[in-house]
């Protein structure tokens, strides 16, 4: 487990931002990328609430993974699993191979195409959030009162989470 992140299966715990988050990203897409075949290309980018400066988050840092459009995704899930993440299918989500690292588990790595619309909300909504003291207060308030209502229930606790995903990407 790294220091500031593990959350057991089954649980939803917020905990209040870590300013090491960003350099656990760095230090994870590094070694992600020493261990990938150069001729997988991958373009890594920090989001989820960890992403997010004051942000609070459960403490599991995000990856999003991009490889080219038109690219074998089955290389990339070969690769990653080489590197430690354990292949959890799409999980529901057409278009996004979802993988997962540590026990308990500190990373996950969402793999989409580059520029595909997964990649594309991704990165809005953590760049709305980031920019905006006001949005990341209000998410931050949301997802307190939801891991309140639901500590044992990570699906309420996602559902719950989704309008205002949705709202904001949508902005």
């Amino acid at each position: 487990m790294t220091p500031s992140l593990g959350l057991d299966s089954g649980v939803v715990r917020v905990v209040v931002y870590d300013p090491v988050w960003p350099e656990l990203f760095v230090a994870e897409a590094a070694r992600i990328r020493q261990l990938l075949d150069p001729a997988l290309p991958i373009a890594l980018e920090h989001i989820g609430s960890t992403a997010i400066p004051g942000c609070a988050a459960k403490p599991v840092l995000d990856v999003l993974g991009g490889y080219p459009a038109g690219g074998d995704v089955r290389h990339y899930v070969t690769a990653l699993g080489a590197a430690g993440y354990e292949h959890r299918g799409e999980q529901g989500i057409p278009g996004r191979e979802f993988f997962r690292r540590g026990n308990p588990r500190s990373y996950h790595l969402h793999l989409a195409a580059e520029q595909g619309q997964f990649w594309r909300d991704h990165l809005a909504f953590r760049d709305a959030l980031r920019g905006s003291d006001q949005l990341r207060d209000a998410y931050v308030a949301l997802k307190l009162e939801l891991a309140r209502r639901f500590p044992n229930d990570r699906e309420a606790y996602i559902d719950g989470k989704t309008a205002f995903v949705r709202d904001v990407i949508a902005r």
